[in-house]
C-alpha cells in the first residue's frame, strides 16, 4: 500500500513521450488542454490564429519554449494547415501523435437576421477546420508508419439541443460529432482513434459573448447552476 501511495503522490508524467498538437490553444478550453498535456509531460504544439494569445499560453506551460512551440495557423485554410503539419514534423522530426481540435468561433445572430457570410465563416472554422486538421494529422501519422494516434474534437452540447441565436454554431458543432464518428470508422484500421467531447457552457471568452438573457436560461438547465471550469471541469 505504501508503494502505491507513493506512486500516486509523484509527478504525473504519463505522456512524457508524446507530442500533442492543440488548435485554439491561445485561450479557453484550448489553453487548459495545453496546460494539462504539459503537466503530464507531453511536448505541446500550441496552435492559434492569434500569436500573442498563443505565446501567452506557451509562457504558462512547464518548461516553456524549451519543450513546446507556437504555430500561427488559420485552420480554415487548407494550405495553412498543410504548412502547420509539415513545419511541426520538421521541428520535432515526427508528426504529432495526439491532436486536439479546440479552435472555434461564434458569430451569433437570430436565424431571420443572420447573414450568409456569418453562417459560412463559422462552419469554415469550426467544421472545415476540424476536418482539415484530422486529415492532415492522419495522413502524416500513416505516412510515418506510426501504429497509433489519437484525435480529439471539441463539439458542444448546443450541437445536440440547439440554442437561440446560434444556428451557425450549433450546426457546426453537430457536424463535428458526425465528422468524428465517420473519421473514427475510417481511421481505426490505422490505429488512430478519433473521439469527440461535447461539453456544456464553459467559462471562457466565447461564453462571455453570449447575451445575459440567453445564458440565464441555459444555466437554469444546469444542475449546479453555474458555468463549467475549463481548467478542471473537463478532466476531473
Amino acid at each position: 500500500m505504501a508503494a502505491a501511495a507513493g506512486s500516486l503522490s509523484g509527478p504525473r508524467l504519463r505522456l512524457s513521450s508524446r507530442l500533442a498538437l492543440v488548435t485554439g490553444g491561445g485561450s479557453g478550453i484550448g489553453r487548459a488542454v495545453c496546460r494539462r498535456f504539459a503537466e503530464e509531460g507531453s511536448a505541446v504544439v500550441v496552435v492559434d490564429v492569434d500569436e500573442s494569445s498563443a505565446e501567452e499560453t506557451l509562457r504558462s506551460l512547464p518548461h516553456g519554449d524549451q519543450r513546446h512551440s507556437v504555430f500561427v495557423t488559420d485552420v480554415s485554410c487548407p494550405q495553412s494547415v498543410h504548412s502547420l503539419v509539415s513545419a511541426v514534423q520538421k521541428q520535432f522530426s515526427r508528426p504529432p501523435c495526439v491532436a486536439v481540435n479546440c479552435a472555434g468561433i461564434t458569430m451569433d445572430g437570430l436565424l431571420l437576421k443572420m447573414e450568409a457570410e456569418a453562417f459560412e465563416r463559422v462552419l469554415k472554422v469550426n467544421l472545415m477546420g476540424t476536418f482539415l486538421v484530422i486529415q492532415a494529422v492522419a495522413r502524416a501519422l500513416i505516412a510515418s508508419g506510426a501504429k497509433r494516434g489519437s484525435i480529439v474534437n471539441l463539439g458542444s452540447i448546443v450541437g445536440k439541443v440547439g440554442n437561440l441565436g446560434q444556428t451557425n454554431y450549433t450546426a457546426s458543432k453537430a457536424g463535428v460529432v458526425a465528422l468524428t464518428k465517420s473519421s473514427a470508422k475510417e481511421l481505426a484500421r490505422f490505429g488512430i482513434r478519433c473521439n469527440a467531447i461535447v461539453p456544456g457552457f464553459i467559462d471562457t471568452r466565447m461564453a462571455a459573448k453570449v447575451p445575459p438573457k440567453v445564458l440565464e436560461k441555459v444555466l437554469q438547465l444546469v444542475p449546479m447552476g453555474r458555468l463549467g471550469d475549463a481548467s478542471g471541469g473537463l478532466f476531473m
